[in-house]
């Protein structure tokens, strides 16, 4: 059986949108109270499990994650691009386009990376078309923040999936979290995003597991411990991430070789090490194909064609124009493994210990803490 997002059960698609319609007095999702102001603080790779199995390290965070309602689903497939774009839009990657970290761009014969690919040939305003939460925001007369690092201030992703917003560069974990603070207890109405990457990047240089990671999961803590006590009673805010991650050792990270007969009519490779989405050479055998990749790799992975996959629901339902860029044959792990392509594979990426993608509950099951007016 294949594994399906749980389409019942609240989820990162529901969070921002649901801070606009508290602010809008409208009922939604997540039940959030209404307020004057709100604010979503996005833990880039903070998964649930990996949070729990350092309780005695986030007990702030952890006490703002209580029971069943301090825990929804990322979507799939677990990683940034897609994630972001649709906490940004309330869209699943069917709709909004983004279907994976890179994906397949047929009119130009090529595989483009979705956060930081971008050209002429994907624009931002027309590889993600749809209207923003902050597009929303601003046209209801709310103030649209993103508080974030300046080097993401002007970047082609942060077009397609941040547009509607003014941005605010600020430097540290802590001081994002203050100036979030400040500006949702400042007068008139905010909507707030702040965007904390420093986990994710600590998690694939080297693990969720290890003393670095640990060490930026105490700084995020300690970053916000103001929010229990300096958010106004007619503000409230979120945080959440956009998906979890589990560590790979290096015997797992398998490199298949550039001669192997999985390559055969094989033209592209996108999506990334634990969702591989395969484009197919004009006229392959995609049978052939299938085969091949479930003998070698069905007892780990599960190895689908692109028809079977939106069958079950992993994208969303799937616009025409977004379809093509999914991969025909998309292999995603089971096991705590990741793939690469020989021909490809940098040391760097070959290097990376946290890896997420796939559906496992390490990748799928993020936080959703709650303070303020959201608390309650």
């Amino acid at each position: 059986m294949l594994p399906a997002p749980r389409r019942d059960a609240p989820s990162l698609g529901h969070v921002l949108t649901g801070a606009l319609a508290a602010i809008r007095g409208e009922e939604n999702p997540l039940a959030l109270a209404s307020v004057r102001s709100a604010a979503v603080v996005l833990v880039d790779g903070l998964g649930m499990s990996a949070l729990r199995a350092r309780s005695g390290h986030a007990r702030r965070l952890l006490a703002a994650t209580p029971g069943k309602r301090g825990t929804i689903d990322a979507g799939f497939p677990t990683t940034t691009a897609a994630a972001l774009a649709t906490l940004t839009t309330g869209l699943e990657p069917g709709r909004h386009g983004l279907v994976g970290y890179s994906a397949v761009d047929r009119a130009g014969d090529r595989v483009v990376n979705q956060l930081t690919g971008w050209d002429e040939g994907m624009r931002p305003e027309s590889w993600q078309p749809h209207p923003t939460v902050f597009e929303a925001a601003a046209a209801s007369g709310v103030d649209a923040v993103v508080v974030g690092a300046e080097r993401y201030r002007d970047t082609g992703f942060t077009d397609a999936v941040l547009r509607g917003a003014r941005f605010l560069a600020v430097p540290s974990i802590a001081d994002r979290v203050r100036t979030t603070i400040e500006l949702v207890s400042s007068g008139g109405s905010s909507l707030v995003y702040c965007y904390i990457p420093e986990l994710d990047m600590a998690g694939h240089a080297e693990g969720c597991e290890s003393e670095a990671w640990t060490a930026r999961l105490e700084e995020l803590d300690a970053a916000v411990e103001p929010l229990t006590r300096r958010i106004p009673r007619d503000a409230g805010v979120l945080l959440t991430a956009d998906h979890g991650m589990l560590d790979v050792p290096e015997r797992a990270r398998l490199v298949i070789d550039a001669r192997s007969p999985l390559w055969d009519g094989v033209r592209h490779v996108a999506g990334e090490p634990r969702c591989l989405q395969l484009a197919l050479e004009p006229g392959a055998d995609a049978t052939g194909v299938l085969e091949r990749w479930r003998a070698a790799e069905g007892s780990r992975s599960w190895v689908v064609s692109r028809d079977e996959a939106i069958a079950a629901d992993w994208f969303g339902a799937v616009a025409p124009e977004v379809e093509a860029r999914i991969g025909d044959v998309i292999v995603a792990a089971r096991s705590r493994i990741a793939y690469y392509d020989e021909r490809t594979a940098s040391p760097r990426a070959l290097a990376m210990v946290g890896q997420h993608g796939s559906f496992s509950p390490e990748e799928t099951r993020i936080p959703l803490a709650r303070w303020g007016a959201f608390a309650l």
